[in-house]
């Protein structure tokens, strides 16, 4: 740190030489990423409430008033206006969230959880945390978590079952209302990740697609993690977590003598209500109607590049249920695709099961980036 302070329009000018060595969403580049640029409305209210500590909230009754009516907005479009929760920093505070309600709610010895094979990694880091032991069920052929994998898994000491709603790699979503059944009938916590399929799945389901239900309009789901700062358009860091029944939350809730409130049950202490009031204003700006119109316009989008990535000689690992399009090459390997990808400026991701190229079609991705993205995708098992 300097003695004397740097002028702040040097200070500016020394960020921008930072910021020019960061990859942007709008330059359509980014292709395996679930996050997007940030909605203008959603900026502009996250600026206005920077100040704001949801962790305190007496000091902030009109920022906790908007967390109220955000989890009602949230609720009504996962399919329970009744239910409780937060706004938090994501998919992974909201995770283990869930997990941890589940072990305290059951509180047995050495409590287990199961997950899909295609699980986030935030569930490892909650059976660490939370000194869980983790339980990964199979897939079948189409990478959805199998049921009678599942089945054999449960046991006495079973706390938790995890469905997922649009995997991290694939897009795939599980077959939750099977779990719904499994367990209401053992009195199982069913929790939902469906961080990235929560802001879709509702509004593609009202476009006329066809997918399964997988929300509380299924009673055995317990809780859902749903995260605005994906297909929601919220600035980043800004997550959800929705449990059914305000035990839920009591399960874990600690004395808080000295804030605004006797209990409090998040993980994070301090959390900004900026996050909040961005989803809020992008909730009532967009409304469903403006939802619909992103979820189909990046299905439109997925359809061009799932056709355009066969017709290039590539194959597609799985037809895509959302817009995620996982493909390989026949000729060479994925490393060496994604390294070739890379070369002509193209940042992908790589799946690991099955291992493939995985490109994620957020709102940034137009149909003039996927065309450039085809024309060095038909020419790179060339170079």
């Amino acid at each position: 740190m300097e003695d004397k302070g740097i002028p702040k329009e040097q200070i500016y000018q020394m960020l921008r030489k930072y910021k020019e060595k960061d990859l942007t969403h709008r330059s359509g580049r980014i292709l395996g990423s679930m996050c997007t640029c940030p909605h203008p409305v959603g900026v502009k209210a996250y600026a206005m409430f920077l100040e704001s500590n949801l962790g305190d909230p007496g000091l902030f009754p009109g920022t906790k008033a908007l967390e109220d009516e955000v989890i009602t907005m949230l609720g009504q479009l996962l399919g329970k206006e009744d239910v409780y929760g937060h706004i938090i920093t994501g998919g992974t505070e909201a995770n283990l969230m869930a997990m941890r309600a589940a072990r305290n709610l059951k509180n047995v010895e050495n409590p287990e959880i199961i997950v899909p094979k295609s699980a986030h990694f935030s569930f490892k880091k909650a059976a660490d945390m939370l000194c869980l032991d983790l339980k990964m069920a199979e897939l079948d052929d189409d990478y959805r978590m199998d049921i009678s994998s599942v089945e054999d898994l449960i046991c006495d000491n079973t706390v938790a079952i995890v469905g997922v709603a649009g995997t991290t790699e694939l897009g795939k979503i599980d077959p939750i209302e099977d779990l719904s059944r499994i367990c209401q009938e053992q009195d199982i916590h069913l929790h939902v990740d469906a961080a990235f399929g929560g802001y879709i799945i509702p509004f593609l389901k009202e476009s006329g697609y066809d997918l399964p239900e997988f929300d509380f309009k299924l009673p055995g789901v317990s809780s859902i993690t749903i995260d605005p700062h994906k297909m929601g358009l919220a600035p980043i860091p800004t997550g959800g977590i929705l449990f059914r029944e305000r035990k839920h939350l009591e399960a874990m809730a600690i004395e808080t003598p000295y804030l605004t409130e006797d209990l409090q049950s998040t993980v994070v202490g301090t959390r900004t209500g900026a996050a909040t009031a961005a989803t809020w204003a992008l909730l009532k700006h967009l409304g469903r109607e403006g939802y619909r119109e992103v979820a189909t316009s990046c299905m439109d989008v997925t359809h061009k590049l799932e056709e355009g990535i066969k017709e290039a000689g590539f194959e597609l690992v799985t037809e895509p249920e959302l817009n995620i399009v996982p493909f390989r090459s026949p000729e060479i390997t994925v490393e060496e695709l994604a390294q070739r990808l890379e070369d002509k400026g193209w940042a992908v991701s790589l799946a690991t099961y099955p291992r493939s190229i995985r490109v994620i079609v957020m709102p940034h991705l137009k149909a003039e980036h996927i065309n450039d993205f085809l024309k060095d995708l038909e020419t790179i098992t060339g170079d």
